[in-house]
């Protein structure tokens, strides 16, 4: 367990929103032009998979801030 703050958290927490606006902002800005015309349960699939893509590098983001090691 952590005795000291460290710089890394509050890097890692604007670094994750900043990443996290980032990729929002091209979803939502590329995306619906592509899928329009698909099904809506189509879209619905496509739209719950990029909602859920973006955690998978999240635990080793995680484990960066709290440790400094990226495994």
């Amino acid at each position: 367990m952590r005795h000291e703050p460290n710089w890394r958290i509050p890097v890692g927490i604007l670094g994750l929103l900043l990443g996290l606006a980032i990729y929002a902002i091209v979803i939502a800005r590329y995306v619906p032009s592509l899928v329009m015309g698909w099904p809506v349960l189509l879209q619905t699939v496509v739209y719950l998979v990029l909602g859920v893509i973006w955690l998978l590098p999240l635990k080793r983001f995680v484990i960066w801030m709290e440790t400094g090691r990226w495994g």
